[in-house]
């Protein structure tokens, strides 16, 4: 294990930029906000309400995350955001119609207005289903992505912050596959330059911050900042990245469910997912390129958990579908339908349905505080490069090259508390159990 170094303090303020302020991003800084007055309570972050075991269970030290390691205070947090659409952040949240205007967004219009989108970095042949107003405009994507850079150095200024961090909230991008414009930082800067089509918005966000030396986290399951170039440029500029694609509704589900499967040893034969969704995700998502790119993400979750090829008698011949049906109606109150054939002792066949009533942005909000929080401590802690404890947040985990990504809740979860009482210097908590006799008998 690589020798700890100690986390710098984390003081000052904590700028957190999202390229987008739709229905998450909105959702993120309002409960932030409502928390700080007192209106509500974080519900869904661990880094504010759950605690960490440390030592022997005998020692009875338990100590919540937030006090346990030195995160940034809620009250040191400023928010910016680039979006096409040039809605403040009070209009954002009555559009997205996530949090009840009367309780939670109206008492907050006078902090909610004054944030005001950036001009994002947008091109309709990424994103089909949208329209922006509020865009940049350059002579190449190399240019677009200085101006994302002066507008990085220009918050920072103008708020007063002593650091940033940088989490991706926008639309779901196009299917790309990693081509040699990826390889190398050379081969990215000439494709950007040259206005490559490989080279899609939400990559020069996440170069922008990268050279900014700006801890960078991607919520949306496109490419972004998870290719060779990147990675690399991370590592060279001392930078953590994460991603990709916030784990919410499904995907939580199935995280939980498949692991509890295959720790019985019982078989699987389908598993039918499907979801109704109205909010802009879900309008994005009905454009048949997003859909392929959210379809890799979901379908990789199971693979990965159950291990087929280690199990074939078991896992060798899945029919694993997911669906997803832009329903306006539903707004951001998503329903997930899972359907699931699994087998037994001497093959006898089971079923489990599961209905899902959730709400993505409520969801999704909690991850995008935690991620912000994480990632400064990691920069502050001397980490760079990919951060794979932070897998717990994500429906397909970035990992380093050759290594096949950890799906399992519960090992995620492990590692993320192991990696903090790493950082905090504390010993790993192992559940072995055999030096508790001691404690217990005489």
């Amino acid at each position: 294990m690589k020798v700890r170094s100690e986390a710098r303090p984390a003081t000052g303020k904590l700028g957190v930029l999202t390229p987008g302020l739709g229905a998450v991003a909105s959702t993120f800084v309002a409960g932030v906000e409502a928390v700080r007055r007192g209106l509500a309570s974080p519900i869904g972050s661990l880094t504010q309400m759950q605690t960490i075991r440390l030592g022997k269970r005998t020692e009875d030290r338990s100590p919540l995350l937030k006090d346990f390691v030195p995160l940034a205070g809620l009250e040191d947090l400023v928010f910016g955001a680039w979006d096409p659409v040039p809605d403040n952040g009070y209009q954002s949240a009555l559009k997205a119609g996530v949090l009840d205007r009367h309780e939670h967004v109206n008492p907050l219009k006078d902090f909610l207005e004054r944030i005001k989108p950036m001009p994002a970095v947008f091109d309709a042949h990424y994103v089909k289903k949208l329209e922006g107003t509020n865009v940049k405009k350059g002579k190449s994507k190399r240019d677009l992505a200085e101006q994302i850079r002066e507008d990085i150095r220009r918050f920072k200024s103008e708020n007063g912050a002593n650091r940033l961090v940088m989490v991706w909230c926008g639309s779901t991008e196009i299917f790309i596959r990693p081509g040699r414009a990826h390889e190398t930082l050379a081969s990215f800067e000439k494709a950007m330059q040259e206005n490559d089509e490989s080279i899609a918005p939400s990559m020069l966000y996440a170069y922008a911050a990268i050279m900014e030396g700006i801890p960078y986290a991607n919520g949306a399951p496109n490419l972004s900042a998870d290719f060779p170039a990147l990675e690399q440029l991370a590592i060279d500029q001392g930078v953590p990245i994460v991603g990709k694609d916030f784990k919410t509704g499904q995907t939580l589900i199935k995280t939980v469910l498949a692991p509890a499967f295959k720790a019985r040893m019982l078989g699987l034969n389908g598993w039918y997912s499907t979801n109704i969704l109205g909010n802009r995700d879900g309008e994005v998502l009905d454009d048949p390129e997003s859909f392929k790119t959210k379809e890799e993400s979901k379908l990789g979750v199971l693979e990965h958990v159950l291990q087929p090829a280690m199990y074939p008698d078991l896992y060798g011949e899945i029919h694993h579908k997911v669906r997803i049906n832009y329903y306006p109606p539903r707004g951001d109150n998503k329903e997930g339908w899972d359907n699931i054939d699994l087998f037994g002792w001497l093959g006898y066949p089971m079923q489990i349905k599961v209905n899902f009533l959730c709400r993505d942005s409520i969801l999704a909000a909690p991850i995008v505080l935690d991620l912000a929080l994480l990632l400064d401590l990691a920069h502050r802690s001397g980490m760079k490069g990919i951060q794979e404890w932070l897998s717990f947040f994500f429906k397909t985990p970035q990992t380093v090259p050759g290594l096949y990504p950890e799906h399992d809740l519960f090992i995620q979860h492990m590692k993320l508390k192991n990696t903090l009482r790493w950082v905090a210097g504390e010993e790993q908590i192992t559940h072995l159990g055999d030096d508790y006799d001691n404690d217990l008998v005489g």
